[in-house]
């Protein structure tokens, strides 16, 4: 039997363990009313050796973290994503980072989840943004060994469509064929798998397709991925390379049949 909450919180931390919900207090000091719960949680917030990021749920924070009062994602996330009984991956930017990309620093966190959506977790100058879709497809995520156990994360390919389709959440097309640029370097003809092109927006690959060959002039994953989404017989129609842009009097000259409604500038 631990001593007090304070003792029961750093034997987690030294089991590398970064988080915990309230029922697991509730099971641990079952001999505590719930008034004397909150009040002892309380004085562990006020004394900065813990954090609320949701009702019910705390991280720990270790000597390290306790000026800056939160944790980087890695260590908690996918305890609290088991927490909210939510399948997830780690996307866009920070994804890509995982992969070698991290030419851009992402200033916010992007997590893939399902329905219903989910608000972000905003905490001391953290952001976890959480994009909702109708399935996560574990084929195409791998795990990440972190200090605190695993983080899910979206394969090369995933990501690479996900920052293509998402281009308005990490500052537009000219940044997410920057982050693809540095990302062609671990994709391979053999990236663009039948369950990508079952998983991702047609339109999303023709404009992947598009920036690999016009804006990363890598030919030979653009013409892998052509010759997927042939095999895959996936109709590309014509569709703007901006989303949001006029297509008046713009051209769709090119395989993809890609609207060239603006220009894309790698930055330096």
């Amino acid at each position: 039997m631990h001593q007090n909450l304070e003792s029961w919180t750093e034997t987690l931390l030294a089991k590398g363990r970064y988080s915990f919900a309230l029922e697991k207090v509730r099971e641990e000091f079952d001999q505590l009313t719930d008034v004397a719960i909150k009040l002892a949680l309380k004085r562990l917030v006020d004394k900065g050796k813990i954090v609320s990021i949701h009702k019910g749920y705390y991280l720990i924070l270790p000597p390290q973290y306790a000026v800056k009062g939160i944790l980087p994602p890695s260590l908690f996330l996918d305890a609290f994503m088991k927490f909210l009984q939510r399948p997830y991956y780690v996307s866009l930017l920070n994804a890509a980072a995982y992969h070698g990309a991290s030419h851009q620093q992402p200033q916010e966190f992007f997590v893939m989840t399902v329905f219903p959506v989910l608000r972000p977790t905003a905490k001391k100058g953290l952001k976890i943004n959480y994009i909702s879709i109708k399935r996560i497809p574990p084929q195409l995520t791998e795990q990440r060994k972190t200090e605190a156990g695993y983080l899910t994360i979206s394969s090369p390919a995933l990501t690479a469509t996900d920052l293509v389709q998402y281009e308005n959440r990490i500052g537009g097309l000219s940044r997410a064929a920057t982050v693809l640029d540095e990302l062609a370097e671990v994709l391979t003809p053999t990236s663009f798998s039948p369950d990508l092109l079952v998983h991702a927006h047609t339109t999303s690959l023709q404009r992947l397709g598009y920036l690999l060959e016009y804006a990363c002039f890598n030919q030979a994953l653009a013409d892998a991925l052509h010759l997927a989404m042939n095999q895959q017989g996936l109709n590309r129609l014509r569709v703007p390379l901006k989303a949001s842009g006029e297509v008046k009097g713009y051209s769709s000259q090119n395989r993809w049949n890609v609207i060239v409604n603006t220009e894309i500038e790698l930055d330096d």
